[in-house]
């Protein structure tokens, strides 16, 4: 992903909700599979790590990327925002291709 491309994906994150919170349950393989489902939906998502997390913001980012293939957008806080393309062909909205 190109500077331009995480500039822009930034710039459509910041009206976004937050629909995940981590909390001391940490992460787990049904939270990466409700994570998916969502970046399928969605393709862009902001996840809220709560104080009573086991793990950092810096780590959650790193272990839920490599565990459902999704890019880390920014962590800001204590929130992360990622992007993964949606499988589904008529659920794709972002377009980062045509942004180099």
């Amino acid at each position: 992903m190109t500077s331009k491309q995480r500039s822009y994906l930034k710039s459509l994150s910041v009206n976004l909700d937050t629909i995940f919170q981590i909390g001391k349950g940490g992460i787990s393989a049904e939270l990466c599979t409700q994570l998916l489902n969502a970046l399928n939906a969605k393709e862009l998502i902001k996840i809220k790590i709560l104080e009573t997390s086991p793990v950092s913001v810096k780590e959650a980012a790193e272990l839920i990327s490599k565990e459902i293939g999704a890019d880390v957008v920014q962590t800001i806080g204590n929130k992360i925002v990622l992007f993964r393309q949606s499988d589904n062909e008529k659920n794709r909205r972002i377009e980062l291709k045509k942004i180099r």
